[in-house]
Parts: structure tokens; C-alpha cells; sequence
């Protein structure tokens, strides 16, 4: 086991280079030697220049004569745009131009349709874009969207998904291009045949990225070139996405994220800020600065979209699953589909003689759902692993001993050997260092302190291994230092670190000998930094450079893994883990809160233990916040989100956020990719929320299948 800090005491959160060994529960092949690179906890090498502010985000390129751009969002929830009025607008002293559908330039049809921005009058929901001021000022551009006048054609509209909406379809495909429904065996015979069933409904509300840096673009036309400075997890993707819109070579687009304030999924795709901002600076030939006001983020960038969750187990008295079903209804918007993919976990944690996973979904007036932090994981793991709970406490057997009963030899749905799979020890060794069996089993009985209920809850999390190809080159530098070159995208995960560390691990070189370059699209193309694939992805492709540069002894060598990726063997590769929760439900008003926690994780490789556990961490506040503070709530009158800023849509501050340790398990899976990496930004989140909710049944006795345990939702007020 690799500890980074003792449960009992984590004050100092900063200093984990005393990182130690304790157990290795596979051969323990990955833990770095003495003299290795990969392994080490090295500081992060843009540290200094973010807390000095010498990183430049998007928004603080300002190239000479730049202008600024506001949006005009809609105000109707559906219908068309009869007439905009922009007279008022242009008295403003600064204003350059107010594009709409009537004046914009024409651009080709996009893959993604949230990005037909000013291109015809439809407006499909509440907040989006029918225009855009620019001005010679941020003031005076916010001044002329205020001035805008908007007349439309109203339509009746429909924000609301129940259970049963008359528009519920069920969809072939679900997010990442797994099948919308899966049947293995007979479920009803199974489940009727059961002789211990359960049969529960989770729900969860809308939740919203909202990453520390606005979207956010700066764009500028060279002759016929487009430069754009966009707040994107993945410039390649933007640059071409813009080159098919504006009908450019990919060679006449240069797209650059050098520095990323955080996205959590919501800049993976491009967004219309970037795209308002290119024809802001055609339209107006002067460049152009637009930055999203985050009150209108929830309606532009996409939301994990809401859920209804039905699991239904079947079980032997000895607690080993005969039946599981988990079926999901979400919603999706009339702008495109995207459909959460929550039942999909369900296909991959526990054995079962027959199971049945199935996602419908309505089609609504709602801005376009799309990805956030571990999308389908988080709120499918969220129900089932409260189910088992609930499955334990019915059959009498403690948590984690039904979790290792019904651990699956390969991987129930598909039949596929897993490349590696240790989520026991997880189990195991959480449930010894968290003191879970010294727990009384009992809901509602264990501790009391004054008007304070205490209990402790478990849950399973998994994330799947996602490896894309990419491009890389290394060349070797007559001064005898290295050159790096790889579009790969750091949103704050440590990527140009860890890609240093795997560079110089295969060119035998001191680290402080490796420059790396990444961030933009003028580089070897790579993959987005989202699905948790991005040291896998892009280390790939570094490590393959690297090597093929030190056997040739010199020069430089381009390589891209395409065939490598493509050839890889048969297996079922996830990362798993364990998070284990002591809560707090005060009696009096009804508030919860977390007290500690505990996350043991399974993921491959630990290339870097300092930002390994960083990312551990968030991950884990994520699912705090998303288990205690975090909802949001359409409106059916208006159509718009209510808790649209940060006031009103609560993540976790620090004084919300308790003891956090991280632990993980050392292994040595070959199936993986050279860089033995999983990836570890998104399995934090998955089983956080079901292991507080689950705690707070202990302490309470209550069950709430609601999230967020708020006092409103939770019942133990009366």
C-alpha cells in the first residue's frame, strides 16, 4: 500500500515526499527506484507561473487593437427570433457591431449543433445566442447587449422529465458509444425467483461544471489565418472544428490552450464562445476577446443532466446477486442527443445470474446536456452502490463483505478477462485503515454526541481505461538537452509534469534536461485531456518518441500510435476503487456533514504521487459537493436554470471539505499501454456520494435517495 497521509492526521497536505511502501499487493513492480523519474513526486512545472501570474489563460491575450464582444442570450424558453433591434445598442460610445442571424456570416453546417451560433432564428431553449455586441471596451460591449432589442415569436415549451413523459424513447446509443440497453439472461425469472429483492428509485437534479476559469476566447484573423486563444480541454479538436466552419484548411487555423482555469468536461468539445469570437473579429477586422458571464454558463457549456434511477437486485439469503436491473431516464435537448450514460457501470461491478440495464430518454427544451466529471460513473454508481446498501441492510450482511461476495471472475456483461482488477484490496485495505469493522452495524444506533448522529458508509467506484491515439516528437538538442513536442492539454492535472517525467525516464536524462511544449494545435496532434486519458494517451506517444530518439542516438523522431492503440488485446480495462465516509447529521437543523474520508484507489501506474493525489483529492470534493451542496432546478415557467451562479449554486468551500486521505494500490497491469498509467482525474468522484449518502442512512436509520442531503430532502426534521 502507498500511503500519502494517515487518516488521523492529513493537516499537511502540501509535503508528501515521505511517500512510503507499506504493502504491495501486486508485484509492486511500478514503485519508482532510487534513481527513476517516472514515480517521484516532482513539483509541478508551471506552478511558479500560476501563483505569480506569469500563466496566461485565454481571456488575457490582448493582441493590439484588440475589441471585446458580449453575448445576448435568449429570453424565451422556445420559438424564433421575429426582429432584433440594434439601433439603441450602437448609440453606446465604443460600439463597433451587433451581429445577429440577419448579418452574420454563413457558416457550413457544424457536427455539433450548438455551435450553429447566428445562423438561422430558431431559439431551441432559454440562454441561447441570438446576438452578439462588440465594442472597443468590456463596458461598452456589456452596455450594447444590455441595449439590444429581441422581439420573438413565443412556442409552448417543455422543461420537465418525469418518469413517465409521453416523450421517452429509448435511445440506441448512450454517451461514449455504449449501447443503450443490454440484457444478459432472464431477468424477470430471475428477479421473481429471488428469495430477498429489493426495488428502489434514486433521483438527482441537474449539476453544473463551473470551472474556476470562465469560457473563454480571444481570436484574430492574419490575412486569411485564424489564431484563437480558447479556453478548450483539446485545441486540436478546435482547430478543426473552426477549419470545417469557417471552410479553412486545418493549416489556416491555429487554436491555442496553453493554460486552462479548470473544465470538468465542459470544454471538451468547442463551445460558442470561440466560435462568436472568430466571426466577431471577420465581421469587425479588428481582434476580438469574448469570456462567457458565468450566470449564462449553465445554458451554453452543457450539465450533467438530471436523472431517475431505478435498481432493482435480487439476491440468495448468502447475499450473491441472482438479478440486477438498473434502469435510467435522463433528458436531452432538441438541439442534438446526448443521452447520460448512468446504467453503464452496472454492466462492469458485480456478478450476476442475469441482469438488465436500459436508459430512456426525452427530448426536451433544455440547453444541451453534455459531459461532466466522470459522466454516467458518478450518478449511475451513486444508485447503485446505495442499493447494495440497502441490499446489505435488508440481508443482514455488513457492506463490504456483500461487495467481495459477488466479485466477479471476468467482466459479467462481455465475458472479457480484466487487464487487472483489485478492487478487494481496495476494499479490504480501506475497511483496515478507515477502523470499518469496529463499526456497530446497526443504522441509527452507533454514536451520539449531543444533538450530533454519526455513521459511516462504503461504496465501490470504477472508471474505465480510455486510450486514444496521438502524436509526439522528441529531438535531441546539441547542448545536450531535449525537446519535446506534444499537443496534449494540462487543465491543471499536472499532464506537462508527468509528461516531462515520462520523457525523461526513457531518454535516460536528468528531468531538468526536458523542455516540454504543449497547448497548441501548431503541435504534433493529441488527443483532449477528458475520460481520464490523457497521461495514458499522450505518455504513449511520448514514451514511443523518446525511445525510437535514444535507439537512433540522436536527431529527431515523430511517431504517432494509431496502429499501437488499434492493436491492442482484448480486455476489460477499468480502474476501481473504494471510498469509505463518517458523517455528522445534526438533529437540530437538520445539516450534514462529512467528518472524514478515505479513498483507495486501483488505477495502474502512479506516475506522480503529488499530483496523482491532488487529482484524488478533487475528485473527491467533487462527489462531497455533489452528495451534500450542489442542485440546480429548471423552472418550467421560464425554462432557465435558477441556481445559474455561484451564489446560488453552492460548491464546496474549504470549510465544507474534512480529513481527505488517499491511498492506492500498487499495480503492474502489462495490458495497459507503456506508460502503465489508468488515469485517476475522474474515479475520485464515482464513489463519494453514494459512501456519505450510505453513512448518513448509519447515523440516521433514514434513507434518502435524493441527492443532496440537504435538510429539505432528508427527513430528519420531520
Amino acid at each position: 500500500m502507498h500511503h500519502t497521509s494517515d487518516i488521523s492526521d492529513i493537516s499537511d497536505v502540501s509535503d508528501i515526499s515521505n511517500v512510503s511502501d507499506t504493502s504491495n499487493v501486486s508485484s509492486g513492480s511500478n514503485t519508482a527506484s532510487a534513481t527513476g523519474v517516472v514515480g517521484r513526486p516532482v513539483e509541478r512545472r508551471e506552478g511558479r507561473a500560476k501563483v505569480t501570474g506569469g500563466a496566461r489563460y485565454a481571456a488575457e491575450h490582448t493582441p493590439p487593437g484588440c475589441a471585446y464582444a458580449w453575448p445576448v442570450p435568449a429570453t424565451v424558453a422556445r420559438g424564433r427570433v421575429v426582429r432584433v433591434d440594434g439601433t439603441e445598442a450602437m448609440a453606446v460610445t465604443g460600439a463597433l457591431a451587433v451581429l445577429t442571424h440577419e448579418n452574420a456570416e454563413r457558416l457550413n453546417r457544424a457536427d455539433d449543433a450548438i455551435l450553429d451560433v447566428l445562423q438561422n432564428p430558431r431559439v431551441p431553449h432559454r440562454g441561447w445566442y441570438v446576438a452578439v455586441a462588440v465594442a472597443e471596451t468590456i463596458e461598452a460591449a456589456r452596455a450594447m447587449a444590455e441595449a439590444v432589442r429581441v422581439e420573438y415569436e413565443e412556442e409552448p415549451h417543455d422543461v420537465v422529465l418525469t418518469p413517465d413523459h409521453p416523450g421517452l424513447y429509448r435511445p440506441e446509443e448512450a454517451n461514449g458509444g455504449a449501447a443503450g440497453g443490454r440484457e444478459r439472461g432472464d431477468f424477470d425469472r430471475e428477479y421473481g425467483a429471488a428469495p430477498h429483492a429489493i426495488d428502489v428509485t434514486y433521483t438527482l437534479t441537474p449539476l453544473h461544471n463551473h470551472p474556476m476559469e470562465p469560457h473563454a476566447a480571444t481570436a484574430l484573423w492574419e490575412g486569411g489565418h485564424l489564431i484563437a486563444y480558447d479556453s478548450s480541454q483539446g485545441s486540436t479538436t478546435v482547430r478543426q472544428t473552426l477549419a470545417a466552419l469557417f471552410d479553412l484548411d486545418e493549416g489556416q487555423v491555429t487554436v491555442v490552450s496553453e493554460h486552462v482555469g479548470g473544465g470538468f468536461g465542459s470544454k471538451g468539445t468547442p463551445r460558442p464562445n470561440v466560435v462568436l469570437a472568430a466571426l466577431a473579429a471577420r465581421h469587425t477586422g479588428r481582434p476580438v476577446k469574448l469570456s462567457l458571464p458565468r450566470r449564462e454558463m449553465p445554458a451554453i457549456v452543457g450539465h450533467r443532466a438530471p436523472t431517475i434511477q431505478r435498481l432493482r437486485l435480487g439476491a440468495r439469503a448468502d447475499g450473491t446477486l441472482t438479478a440486477l436491473a438498473h434502469e435510467a431516464v435522463t433528458h436531452t435537448s432538441t438541439v442534438k442527443e446526448f443521452v447520460e450514460q448512468a446504467a453503464v457501470p452496472a454492466r462492469v461491478m458485480y456478478a450476476s445470474t442475469a441482469s438488465r440495464t436500459q436508459h430512456r430518454v426525452a427530448a426536451l427544451d433544455v440547453p444541451s446536456p453534455s459531459w461532466m466529471r466522470a459522466p454516467g460513473e458518478a450518478p449511475g454508481m451513486y444508485a447503485l452502490e446505495c442499493a447494495m446498501d440497502e441490499l446489505a441492510v435488508e440481508l443482514g450482511i455488513d457492506p463490504v463483505e456483500l461487495r467481495l461476495r459477488n466479485e466477479p471472475e471476468t467482466e459479467p456483461d462481455t465475458g472479457k478477462p480484466f487487464s487487472s482488477r483489485h478492487l478487494t484490496d481496495c476494499l479490504r485495505e480501506g475497511a483496515r485503515r478507515f477502523g470499518w469493522h469496529e463499526r456497530d452495524p446497526r443504522p441509527g444506533v452507533r454514536r451520539r454526541e449531543g444533538d450530533l448522529l454519526l455513521g459511516t458508509g462504503v461504496a465501490s467506484a470504477t472508471y474505465p481505461v480510455i486510450v486514444a491515439p496521438s502524436t509526439a516528437s522528441a529531438e535531441a538538442l546539441p547542448d545536450g538537452t531535449f525537446h519535446v513536442r506534444v499537443n496534449a492539454t494540462d487543465i491543471g492535472t499536472g499532464a506537462r509534469t508527468v509528461l516531462a517525467q515520462v520523457a525523461a525516464e526513457q531518454l535516460g536524462a536528468p528531468l531538468e534536461a526536458v523542455r516540454i511544449d504543449i497547448g497548441s494545435s501548431d503541435l504534433p496532434s493529441a488527443s483532449l485531456a477528458g475520460g481520464s486519458s490523457g497521461t495514458a494517451s499522450w505518455g504513449w506517444a511520448v514514451h514511443k518518441a523518446c525511445r525510437e530518439l535514444r535507439a537512433a542516438g540522436g536527431g529527431i523522431a515523430t511517431v504517432d500510435t494509431t496502429s499501437d492503440v488499434q492493436a491492442q488485446e482484448e480486455y476489460a480495462r477499468h480502474a476501481f476503487g473504494a471510498v469509505f465516509a463518517e458523517v455528522q447529521a445534526d438533529t437540530v437543523t437538520g445539516w450534514v456533514r462529512v467528518r472524514r474520508m478515505l479513498g483507495v484507489f486501483a488505477a495502474g501506474r502512479i506516475l506522480n504521487p503529488r499530483t496523482a493525489r491532488s487529482q484524488f483529492l478533487g475528485g473527491m470534493t467533487m462527489g462531497l459537493g455533489m452528495a451534500l451542496t450542489e442542485h440546480s432546478t429548471l423552472d418550467p415557467a421560464t425554462g432557465r436554470f435558477i441556481e445559474a451562479d455561484l451564489a446560488g449554486y453552492h460548491v464546496p468551500a474549504c470549510a465544507d471539505v474534512p480529513d481527505i486521505a488517499v491511498d492506492w494500490i500498487h499495480e503492474d497491469d502489462r495490458y495497459l499501454n507503456p506508460v502503465g498509467g489508468k488515469g485517476i482525474g475522474e474515479i475520485g468522484i464515482v464513489g463519494t456520494p453514494a459512501a456519505i449518502a450510505n453513512a448518513f442512512h448509519h447515523a440516521t436509520g433514514l434513507r434518502c435517495r435524493d441527492l443532496p442531503l440537504t435538510p429539505d430532502r432528508t427527513g430528519l426534521l420531520g
